[in-house]
């Protein structure tokens, strides 16, 4: 992934995305799940596009199961926007460029 997105882990969550001065959108993946890896490419377009009003970070599912049950991530690939402690958008699965676009747009504009 770019370098424009931030690989965290349980550990940093709290640093990297609760006291985050801009938005955060979470990326939850899994390095056996195929459908993630078809989404990478949308993840760091995400982050170059948006890079003034949102910060991205990716957190893989497995190793890091306190992030994973706290906003209640069922299935990868899963998507979790916040801002602070508020969660303002959630989605889960594969979906299209325009569709994450369209989520970001309507809550960073």
């Amino acid at each position: 992934m770019s370098s424009s997105v931030v690989t965290i882990t349980d550990a940093e969550f709290e640093t990297e995305v609760l006291k985050a001065k801009k938005p955060v959108l979470i990326y939850f993946w899994a390095s056996w799940c195929g459908p993630c890896q078809l989404m990478s490419p949308l993840v760091n377009s995400a982050a170059t596009t948006y890079s003034d009003r949102l910060k991205v970070v990716k957190i893989e599912v497995d190793p890091n199961p306190v992030a994973v049950k706290e906003y209640k991530v069922e299935g990868v690939p899963a998507f979790r926007l916040l801002q602070g402690d508020k969660l303002l958008a959630s989605t889960e699965g594969v979906i299209s460029k325009d569709k994450l676009l369209s989520l970001l747009d309507s809550h960073l504009n």
